[in-house]
């Protein structure tokens, strides 16, 4: 069993919503503010259903998508946002970009949609999402005690290790491939976790298939 040069800490994470306190009623007060907002916001409103419902089927609908459809009744804007492929992006930052020029465009081509408001309960309200990353005590020093280890944790740990530190602190890639590429030195198996979509899984499928595919390539 070949052994990493450094060893795999796995940590977990502790999730709280806070209201921000904006509001928006149309879509032009939903594009300045999605604009505006924290970098928080738009993760919240895009892996909210994620972090809140880990056992359902994705794909997860994300929220603008959602009120735009079910209160302003934009169904072709609506579908849009929802087709919007969050897996392509490394950052938040671009991520918002995406979601900003999508409206824009809209509201360019169908400039009466301006005009549609929702009524005072109604209203989207941003929230932010505040992490609180803890370490555990589970250190992998190869990948047999990877694979042993990830059987066990939370899906919490699981969802900081493949989400939150892919797009939310901008890795660029899941602390899985990482590791397994600069520490195993495996680049083949870790572009296969990279590749993985993880939006397309419940997080216990997810666990399932990364310790199913770690396994396969460990026997190769």
């Amino acid at each position: 069993m070949i052994k990493a040069k450094e060893p795999f800490r796995f940590y977990t994470r502790l999730h709280l919503s806070e209201l921000t306190g904006l509001k928006a009623s149309n879509l032009e007060e939903l594009l300045n503010l999605i604009k505006e907002v924290s970098g928080s916001c738009i993760y919240h409103h895009t892996h909210r259903f994620l972090q809140q419902h880990q056992y359902l089927s994705p794909e997860p609908p994300n929220d603008f998508a959602y009120w735009v459809r079910e209160v302003l009744g934009e169904d072709e804007l609506a579908e849009k946002l929802a087709s919007i492929d969050t897996i392509q992006f490394f950052t938040i930052r671009s991520l918002r970009d995406k979601i900003a020029s999508v409206l824009e465009s809209y509201l360019k081509k169908n400039p009466k949609a301006k005009l549609k408001f929702a009524g005072e309960d109604e209203r989207f309200h941003f929230i932010k999402s505040i992490s609180f990353i803890i370490p555990t005590n589970h250190f992998a020093h190869n990948l047999e005690e990877f694979i042993q280890i990830l059987e066990k944790v939370t899906v919490d740990s699981i969802y900081f290790h493949v989400f939150e530190s892919r797009i939310r602190l901008e890795k660029g890639k899941n602390d899985f491939s990482f590791w397994i590429e600069t520490s195993m030195g495996d680049k083949r198996l870790a572009d296969k976790l990279s590749k993985l979509d993880p939006y397309t899984y419940t997080l216990e499928d997810l666990r399932r298939k990364i310790i199913r595919l770690i396994g396969e390539g460990s026997r190769k």
